[in-house]
């Protein structure tokens, strides 16, 4: 190369990177056809760390702060490159810049339902949600295994493979936790600690760094839902008899207040009058005192004996004519 021609090049002198927007992990600094001029500057932030890649491998890390950058300050290109050479400095090494600022509010969450064993429930299928932090902690491993030589890598990039990584341990954790799935929303601290323990190592060999994990909630399928629901109403009656009587009153007062038409009112009427007869029989049983089986059949055998108005729904004797409530003939 000619004097003229070295004169004729541009050289930077002060490289820095300042980031346009949130998410992104790597950049690398435009360098074509450019040199960096012996002396220059290279201006790295506090959340940042700056690479110098000769022919494809990282030859040195920079920290935060202001470096210049001449062969003195930079021996390992010094053994890699002549700069004095021809008046051409031969400093073509490309600088990438890592963001190492948290990356908070990733969202992780079981797109289909989760199947584990629960020593209640037996097999149980599971959703579950929440949040995850992290930053990137070695540029080297991270240069290597996931952003290579790309312009720019941004988190949206990698989200994918972190959570797939996250639910895969997620399942396995939960397997082999042995909390049962009614005390899981208790123990979501407990969980979310030891399926970070299990996440990290994984996040290493990427050269990052799992900073925060958290489960946000632990559910089951909407259908799985209701099952559990009947469950528990069930186990809150108690008693079974009586939360049948408690089901044919509440029979028979919808089926008195059906006025939608004539036929539907003899309808209604039909139903509660045969609910009432049960639920009448039922209640004389269990009030009477323990006499035995006649005892019961008696009580039994007046609840058929009674009829209802099919005007008004009243009780009223079975021989009679007309309605003692509203006087319409039966």
């Amino acid at each position: 190369m000619s004097l003229i021609d070295f004169l004729g090049k541009q050289f930077i002198d002060v490289i820095e990177w300042n980031e346009p927007e949130d998410g992104v992990l790597a950049y690398r600094y435009p360098m074509r056809d450019l040199e960096i001029q012996n002396g220059g500057q290279l201006t790295v932030s506090e959340s940042q760390l700056a690479a110098f890649v000769n022919e494809g491998k990282i030859a040195d890390i920079f920290g935060p702060g202001l470096h210049t950058l001449a062969t003195r300050n930079l021996p390992v290109l010094t053994d890699l490159m002549n700069w004095d050479k021809d008046f051409e400095s031969p400093f073509k090494s490309e600088v990438y810049f890592f963001s190492t600022r948290l990356q908070i509010d990733q969202k992780w969450g079981t797109a289909t339902p989760i199947t584990i064993r629960d020593k209640e429930f037996g097999a149980v299928r599971l959703r579950c949600f929440g949040i995850y932090s992290y930053r990137i902690a070695d540029p080297k491993v991270f240069f290597k295994q996931v952003s290579g030589t790309r312009e720019a890598y941004f988190a949206a990039d990698l989200e994918g493979q972190l959570r797939d990584t996250i639910l895969a341990e997620i399942t396995q954790t939960f397997a082999s936790s042995g909390i049962a799935f009614l005390d899981l929303t208790a123990n979501q601290a407990v969980l979310a600690q030891k399926i970070a323990e299990q996440v990290k190592p994984a996040f290493a060999a990427l050269g990052l760094a799992l900073n925060q994990f958290v489960v946000e909630n632990i559910s089951l399928p909407e259908e799985l839902a209701k099952v559990l629901d009947q469950r528990i109403g069930m186990n809150m009656v108690g008693d079974v008899g009586r939360y049948t009587q408690y089901a044919a009153a509440e029979s028979l007062d919808l089926a008195a207040a059906n006025t939608g038409g004539g036929a539907g009112v003899g309808m209604g009427l039909g139903a509660g009058a045969a609910v009432a007869q049960v639920l009448a029989a039922s209640l004389k049983a269990q009030a009477a005192p323990s006499v035995g089986a006649p005892a019961a059949a008696s009580a039994a055998a007046a609840a058929v004996a009674a009829k209802f108005c099919v005007d008004c729904g009243k009780p009223i004797a079975a021989s009679a004519k007309f309605c003692s409530e509203c006087g319409k003939p039966q």
